[in-house]
């Protein structure tokens, strides 16, 4: 498989879809569940150090993955486990190649807790410079520890792990924009292209030269 990827990539606030050619990926592990459809054509991952072969897959959220091989295009969903619980988008596989419009209707889920919308709010207005997790739990009105529990039980994830997932959705939207990978570096609070990079590969397993360039992007509202 070639490292570069291909095809179209629409991005919407709450999900990503890409429709193209994949490539080779290192292993890695990201806050967004994954589904891979491929109709009639083979796509191998390793999965938390399993090797499985099928022609859609469900890869859940932080779950340990690799992309090493796949024929021709594969639609790959990326969806927000904050929005979307994991056991209704495993059903959309069921629905074969038209799972995508059926994404649209399932429910998005609403955050219960007012001090984790506070906390969210309060992370995402910083972004572009330094963000502490303290101003997040003032913002919240709790402890710092009280913070750190609140994020590991209700949304499955560190406060400092949320944060740079959201600095690269950040960053990736500003590249995808047609910003140079330093412009888009800066402009979500990296220090600079190269934490830019690494931290693509490390949620991503690639780079973002090799996974950015050649697909043509659509904005969605």
């Amino acid at each position: 498989m070639k490292p570069e990827w291909s095809g179209r990539l629409w991005l919407g606030r709450d999900y990503g879809l890409i429709h193209g050619e994949l490539g080779r990926t290192a292993p890695h592990a990201h806050y967004a569940h994954q589904l891979m459809f491929s109709p009639g054509r083979p796509i191998t991952v390793s999965l938390e150090g399993r090797v499985i072969t099928a022609d859609r897959l469900f890869i859940p959220s932080r779950h340990l993955h690799a992309i090493l091989q796949t024929e021709g295009e594969v639609q790959v969903l990326y969806a927000e486990p904050i929005v979307f619980a994991a056991e209704p988008l495993q059903a959309l596989l069921l629905g074969g190649a038209g799972f995508i419009e059926t994404l649209h209707q399932l429910p998005r889920r609403r955050l219960d807790d007012p001090r984790i919308e506070r906390a969210l709010a309060s992370l995402d207005q910083h972004l572009g410079g330094k963000v502490s997790a303290l101003a997040l739990a003032e913002a919240a009105h709790l402890s710092l520890s009280q913070l750190e529990r609140l994020f590991s039980d209700q949304l499955g994830v560190p406060v400092r792990r949320l944060v740079l997932w959201r600095r690269l959705r950040v960053a990736l939207q500003l590249a995808l924009a047609g910003g140079t990978l330093t412009e888009a570096a800066h402009g979500a609070g990296f220090a600079d292209s190269a934490h830019f990079s690494r931290t693509m590969k490390q949620l991503f397993g690639v780079t973002a030269g090799a996974s950015l360039r050649q697909l043509e992007v659509q904005f969605l509202t």
